[in-house]
């Protein structure tokens, strides 16, 4: 775990306070977690993604560059009411990938229906499982931060990335932009001591 995550910490008798989400603890909720969750929560860690975005993320969004793609959210769905670009770093977009022909509409679905929200019975049934009740759906959301934060990302790459509403954001993408910010999500693949094993289940699962 990274010297920045070793100093945050748990509480769940505080709702304010963010949770972060270890890579041990990643590893355990995984394999807990059904593969349909688990595959979304892989890509919330890898985008930054709320809930609502994950679960309501449809195909027509998507846009192709070169061999990865770049979801654009219209202001509909972010809870700032702008539009939002979420780039795909290489697990994100393994993650899509797999979910390709399942539905026409939805990038994430169950049994053929849209997922109206990551943190339902199952995901509270099976983190309780694991004695890890207090990690939250919106955790994953921090979690993403926190390791951009101590891959050496600075801070208002990751505002951009997390939809943060910012003056000097253009929704004019160029090339150069996309491209920047491929590179930082990018540094979520790199980091050394992501477990492995987690990885596989859900590419398998997928």
């Amino acid at each position: 775990m990274s010297s920045f995550c070793q100093g945050l910490w748990r509480n769940s008798g505080h709702s304010g306070l963010a949770a972060i989400c270890t890579w041990q603890e990643q590893e355990v909720l995984f394999k807990q977690l059904p593969d349909y969750l688990a595959c979304m929560a892989l890509f919330a860690l890898n985008t930054g993604c709320r809930d609502q975005e994950i679960c309501g993320l449809r195909w027509e969004w998507e846009h192709a560059m070169d061999d990865r793609s770049v979801f654009i959210l219209p202001e509909t769905i972010t809870k700032n009411g702008e539009e939002k670009m979420v780039p795909l770093n290489r697990f994100a977009q393994s993650v899509v990938d797999a979910e390709r022909g399942k539905s026409n509409d939805w990038v994430f679905t169950y049994r053929g229906h849209r997922i109206d929200r990551m943190n339902n019975r199952a995901w509270k049934m099976e983190r309780a499982g694991v004695e890890l009740s207090d990690v939250r759906v919106h955790d994953l959301r921090h979690t993403f931060a926190v390791r951009l934060r101590d891959a050496g990302l600075p801070m208002d790459d990751i505002q951009d990335l997390l939809g943060h509403k910012r003056r000097t954001v253009t929704h004019h993408y160029s090339r150069a932009t996309l491209e920047r910010l491929f590179h930082c999500v990018d540094l979520l693949t790199n980091v050394s001591n992501r477990p492995s094993a987690v990885l596989r289940r859900v590419y398998q699962a997928a």
